[in-house]
């Protein structure tokens, strides 16, 4: 453990300290000696600045960069000319002077951008070096160090002292699930707004801007660093992330680590103890952990289906059974693979017991970021005990919170059916319950029954309190499980329903990523009158007409990250890979496609006519046969009266 991280420990120290003592000013900062520094539950309004930069092609000159504080706006362009909203400087170098002016100047908490770690820092320290100016971003005269990521558990990172600096990507991307990561995707989701512009050739067309509209480029730039604030205060995710802050003692740019929370939380209660924790290991994951019970799913169309849901089952499982790296290994508790644990009341239940107080606080004075960031906390124990990084690393351990999990969630489907009722799937920690009528009476009755046979099992059994809670979570009014494809097997986590009058989907299509807009309107259109009881044969034959119509031609698009640069697919070349390689200067990471009659093409070259029969093939009749089947029809049957199916249009 570093000296800091340390002493913060042992002083019991998190965000905020008092300071007593004596100081002196060394410029316009205080400076303690021997001062008493004790914890504070104060919470101050952090100031936050937002840049962004634009360069050339090969990110080798920058023209500009825009700024964003409170009411401050302000965009620095290399120019000779007099441009509206900007300040023009004769050169690089006195740009950039500026810049680390400003910061001083207006004086952030926080430093924020979109990748800006990764692109707009890492530029803007090699034009320092290059251009001999300091790199310096803190509130004292220390340059300011860029440490860019090394491998897959690690973060890019910039140490300013006295100041911290966040990319908002990272926050964005951890925190929600969205078709892709683009500022301008993320700002259409969030803010129902985005760009003024849109390009063919990014790069290109903001050097283009530079030399003939200068203007158009200081107005885009501005837009940019002004899109993440708005991003940053729609979604709360700065609350979220200070709310894990304030429980871990970690900076705001390190509580995504989920092993340096469990180090901060656990470490100290465990020296209170008297014990000292084992040195990290760094070994090599061998076997993998066992992971939760997943029923094989009986496929169809239902009414009424009930799901009762396990509240927090991993980190309940650790609290009953007192799953512990200090308890394990000791006589007490056997869990069903064998592994044992003392009763002795462990330091990793004490920690949840008072995360479930925490969050139950926040629960009640509605505080939603505070009882996220508690609950993504204790869910992500189990995963840290199964990382060979982490200190207290064993796969016994963590197959013991798995073990319990599958006895649980099997002995819950047993009761339920012998109350009568049908169980058609369970998912590790849930349930879904055909119940016919009272569907919402009946949940609760299950829920109710359920929880106290456990509570009084548990207790005869292990001799310990039970906080395991299955709650009565929602009912489907219409509901389906489909079957996977080219058998009479149900699928797993795949499904759709009707909740409260709403469309909810689960894993299918239409929410994923490597299928087509098209696939996911179809789909869409398609479960909702199925789940309306109105008739489908008419629809899907019209909505094949109206694709070889061309009316969808906007909804054909695929899309595809590559993993390598493209000159490194040399064994294998994916369609997406041929795409990208029609184009004569492809530097993006996304390619975005087409099926026509020349083959495979990327948007931006489009020469042949639209492939409808690879479309109806691939994208519609997988789709629609997952449906039809349960109405004892197929997609070639729908279509018998139109040309053949496959026929060109």
């Amino acid at each position: 453990v570093k000296y800091v991280r340390r002493f913060l420990m042992d002083n019991e120290l998190h965000v905020s300290v008092e300071i007593e003592g004596e100081y002196e000013y060394q410029e316009d900062l205080k400076v303690y000696k021997a001062a008493e520094i004790t914890g504070s539950n104060v919470s101050v309004p952090l100031k936050v600045l937002s840049f962004d930069i634009e360069t050339n092609p090969k990110a080798s000159q920058i023209f500009s960069i825009a700024l964003v504080c409170g009411k401050e706006k302000r965009v620095l362009l290399v120019s000779e000319k007099k441009v509206k909203a900007a300040e023009s400087f004769v050169d690089e170098e006195a740009m950039l002077d500026r810049f680390f002016a400003l910061v001083k100047e207006w004086d952030p908490d926080l430093i924020t951008g979109w990748n800006v770690v990764d692109f707009d820092l890492k530029v803007i320290k090699k034009r320092c070096k290059k251009l001999e100016v300091p790199f310096n971003l803190g509130r004292t005269n220390a340059e300011s160090k860029l440490i860019l990521k090394r491998g897959f558990f690690d973060s890019s990172k910039v140490l300013a002292e006295g100041r911290q600096v966040i990319d908002l990507l990272e926050w964005i991307r951890s925190t929600q699930k969205l078709e892709n990561y683009k500022l301008e995707t993320v700002a259409q989701h969030f803010l129902k707004k985005g760009k003024t512009e849109s390009f063919t050739n990014k790069g290109q067309e903001i050097s283009d801007w530079y030399k003939k509209d200068q203007a158009k480029l200081v107005k885009y730039n501005l837009q940019d660093a002004q899109l993440v604030l708005d991003i940053m205060e729609k979604t709360k995710v700065l609350d979220l992330y200070r709310k894990r802050s304030d429980i871990t003692g970690l900076k705001l740019y390190e509580v995504s680590g989920s092993i340096s929370s469990l180090d901060m939380l656990y470490l100290p209660k465990l020296r209170k103890r008297g014990y000292v924790a084992p040195s990290v290991n760094h070994g090599e994951r061998g076997e993998r952990i066992t992971g939760g019970y997943v029923m094989d799913s009986k496929p169809g169309l239902y009414d009424n289906v009930v799901v009762l849901d396990f509240k927090s089952l991993y980190p309940s499982l650790m609290r009953t059974f007192n799953i512990d790296p200090m308890s394990f290994g000791k006589k007490g508790i056997e869990a069903p693979n064998g592994a044992l644990f003392s009763k002795e009341f462990g330091v990793m239940p004490e920690i949840l017991q008072e995360l479930w107080e925490v969050r139950e606080q926040f629960r009640k004075e509605k505080d939603e970021p505070g009882r996220y960031a508690v609950k993504i906390m204790m869910n992500s124990f189990f995963g840290v005990l199964a990382s060979p990084l982490c200190r207290f690393y064993s796969l016994e351990m963590g197959n013991a919170i798995t073990s319990f999990a599958q006895m649980f969630i099997k002995e819950t489907a047993k009761l339920i059916e012998k109350e009568g009722y049908e169980v058609i799937y369970s998912d590790t920690d849930s349930c879904f319950v055909v119940t016919g009528k009272n569907p919402k009476k009946v949940g609760k009755a299950l829920e109710k029954k359920i929880n106290t046979i456990f509570d009084s099992k548990i207790t005869k059994e292990y001799g310990v309190t039970s906080y395991l809670e299955l709650e009565f979570e929602k009912v489907y009014t219409k509901f389906m499980m489909p079957r996977l494809r080219g058998s009479e097997k149900g699928a797993k986590k795949r499904y759709a329903g009707m909740v409260d009058g709403k469309l909810d989907i689960v894993g299918l299509e239409a929410v994923r990523g490597d299928w087509t807009p098209l696939a996911k309107k179809f789909q869409i259109a398609l479960l909702e009158r199925v789940f309306a009881g109105k008739e489908v044969r008419s629809f899907v034959s019209s909505f094949v007409k109206d694709l070889r119509a061309g009316k969808f031609d906007d909804l054909l698009v695929y899309k595809k990250s590559l993993r390598k640069p493209l000159d490194k697919y040399t064994k294998i070349t994916p369609v997406h890979v041929k795409a990208a390689r029609k184009l004569k200067d492809f530097s993006g990471k996304v390619v975005y496609y087409v099926y026509t009659t020349e083959g495979v093409e990327p948007v931006e070259k489009i020469t042949g006519s639209y492939d409808y029969e690879h479309y109806l093939k691939k994208q519609i009749k997988p789709l629609a046969d997952a449906i039809l089947v349960f109405f004892d029809m197929q997609f070639e049957d729908v279509l018998s009266g139109q040309k053949t199916l496959f026929s060109k249009g």
